[in-house]
């Protein structure tokens, strides 16, 4: 038996475990599960992922990683970054968002509320690094959503 058969061996028996609850699920686990049902956005228009035209580099360590979504005439581009341990977000809504629109940037365990500029830009420093989601709020239609996105440090 291969190192690799041996591994898999113990992931299906632990696999197995946990689907007859014969182990507990680990705590964490439950408390996660409950802050991502707790994110849930009823009615909104979840954006897919769309092309980036200048998407070399973006994954190289220490730089930023671009991502682009759409979802109808709209597209949000956020750009994440990681400096000093902690998670910085940029980007942009297009078309220019109404005055009344805001942007909101969710971890699974808090959210910050940016209102964007006049030519859709928003910005959050200080996020811990991991699970990542952008909620792009507006007046009159379902709010657009972003992925989940897992940057680490």
């Amino acid at each position: 038996m291969t190192t690799d058969d041996t591994a898999l061996e113990t992931y299906l028996l632990a696999s197995m475990r946990l689907a007859a609850h014969a182990d507990p699920a680990p705590r964490r686990l439950a408390t996660d599960a409950m802050a991502a049902l707790a994110m849930r956005l009823p009615g909104c228009v979840v954006a897919a992922p769309a092309d980036l035209a200048a998407a070399s580099g973006a994954r190289a360590d220490g730089r930023p990683q671009m991502h682009r979504f759409a979802a109808g005439e709209t597209t949000l581009d956020v750009e994440t970054t990681v400096t000093d341990g902690l998670l910085e977000i940029a980007g942009q809504v297009s078309p220019p968002p109404a005055p009344s629109a805001y942007v909101e940037i969710r971890t699974p365990h808090l959210a910050k509320v940016r209102v964007p500029s006049s030519d859709g830009q928003f910005a959050v420093t200080g996020l811990p690094p991991g699970w990542v989601s952008v909620a792009y709020h507006r007046p009159s239609d379902p709010p657009v959503v972003t992925r989940w996105l897992r940057v680490r440090a």
